[in-house]
């Protein structure tokens, strides 16, 4: 299967793009000519970014409706955009439900749902004009359940269910809606922030031969997006080759 071709007139918003996931996503689609609009909270990171490849940096937290409506605005002002990469959001903490700490939930919802569908509300006017695609960055933990993961469970199951609803609802508008669904990947900042120290975060990858990348991801991003129009990736389940499941992940004395 080829990529088009003229991805040169490719435009994309990508948002969580200070780090991980979706800084390599923007990197990714630089890469292959696109223009694109790196979304984030952090400026300074946006910037360094911006200026190492050629992206728009657009500071927003997609949590807040007026930096939203900002940035629909920046964009369309500066031609509009056919692919939206929703890759904000995030983890905090691992309690259990007996004993659920409120502002980590609120976190997750505002993070993972609520931005995912602020943003997507706000730019769907271009990208039906544009026939395009929203492509969603949910989780494996969307798919299965574990012990105090219960409140990011709850979020990125909810992203994943909304992504379903969306594909369904834009079908007959010309609209392409993707998920991405990774397992484990190795980034400096998501165990971290989630754990709160760095020798946990790096217990959550110590033994494993291989983890995904942020890059590996990003490769699965640019070519589901970059893919023939009426072609539907309609969900990509990726895992490190050492993952057979959520609770199957195979660690190698060291």
């Amino acid at each position: 299967m080829t990529t088009t071709n003229s991805t040169s007139s490719r435009s994309a918003v990508v948002t969580g793009a200070s780090s991980g996931i979706g800084q390599a996503t923007v990197r990714a689609l630089r890469a292959q000519g696109w223009t694109v609009f790196a979304v984030a909270r952090r400026a300074e990171r946006l910037e360094s970014l911006a200026a190492e490849c050629g992206a728009i940096a657009v500071r927003a937290d997609v949590s807040v409706q007026a930096d939203v409506d900002s940035l629909a605005e920046t964009v369309l002002a500066q031609g509009g955009v056919d692919t939206l990469v929703n890759c904000a959001g995030g983890a905090r903490g691992t309690e259990t439900w007996a004993d659920a700490i409120d502002e980590n939930w609120e976190f997750m919802w505002q993070a993972n749902v609520m931005g995912t569908m602020r943003l997507t509300r706000a730019l769907l006017p271009q990208l039906r004009e544009a026939r395009g695609t929203v492509l969603n960055v949910t989780s494996t933990a969307a798919l299965a359940s574990y012990e105090g993961g219960s409140g990011y469970n709850a979020a990125k199951a909810a992203e994943r269910a909304m992504t379903q609803a969306l594909r369904l609802e834009e079908v007959e508008k010309g609209l392409r809606v993707i998920e991405i669904l990774p397992g484990l990947v190795q980034t400096e900042e998501f165990s971290l922030r989630r754990l709160g120290s760095q020798s946990a975060a790096d217990n959550v990858y110590a033994g494993v031969d291989h983890p995904l990348t942020a890059e590996d991801v990003a490769e699965v991003i640019r070519y589901a997006v970059s893919a023939p129009a009426h072609v539907n990736l309609d969900e990509i389940v990726i895992r490190p080759q050492a993952q057979a499941a959520n609770h199957k992940l195979i660690r190698n004395a060291k």
